[in-house]
């Protein structure tokens, strides 16, 4: 892979990397770990595939199974971080609530919501991604909706909501 090629792909893809990371980590920190250990494992190996497509398929497997290792690491599991809160850019006021109830959920769960929501994948190509069935991941995807109706709910936005009307 050539320097301009991975530059391109850096460019394309850091940030839906990132915010991957982010919905596991929930720490700004350890996701910009993830994504400088996922795209040094891109730049480093010798992969190479005919599509954008299949790139960040590839770079989103290699980062959840990364976040999946941090968080079974030892040293993660007996240590405090700095900050509780995670770091999201400024949004709207609806926004703000969606991230924050987002951030309740389970860290599988938020995952499988990010992705079918915000990257567009379906429930066969988020299985294939993280390697669990498809009818796990549409249970998922079942309980997180289910979920952050609940919380939203409880956070004073209205169901009939267009944001609410999405997760039916």
């Amino acid at each position: 892979m050539t320097e301009l090629e991975f530059s391109r792909i850096v460019g394309k893809y850091r940030a839906s990397v990132y915010r991957l990371a982010l919905c596991y980590t929930k720490n700004a920190a350890d996701a910009e770990d993830v994504v400088q250990d996922t795209f040094l494992k891109l730049y480093t190996g010798n992969v190479g595939f005919p599509t954008d497509e299949e790139t960040k398929a590839w770079l989103f497997r290699v980062a959840a199974n990364r976040c999946k290792d941090l968080l079974r690491s030892h040293w993660y599991k007996f240590s405090e971080p700095l900050t509780d809160e995670m770091q999201a850019p400024e949004a709207d006021e609806e926004s703000g609530e969606v991230l924050a109830a987002l951030s309740k959920l389970a860290p599988k769960t938020r995952t499988v919501i990010y992705m079918y929501y915000y990257e567009g994948y379906s429930a066969k190509e988020i299985a294939e991604l993280i390697g669990d069935s498809e009818t796990a991941v549409t249970s998922q995807l079942w309980r997180g909706r289910k979920r952050l109706k609940e919380l939203l709910k409880n956070a004073g936005i209205d169901e009939g909501s267009e944001l609410c009307e999405q997760l039916r």
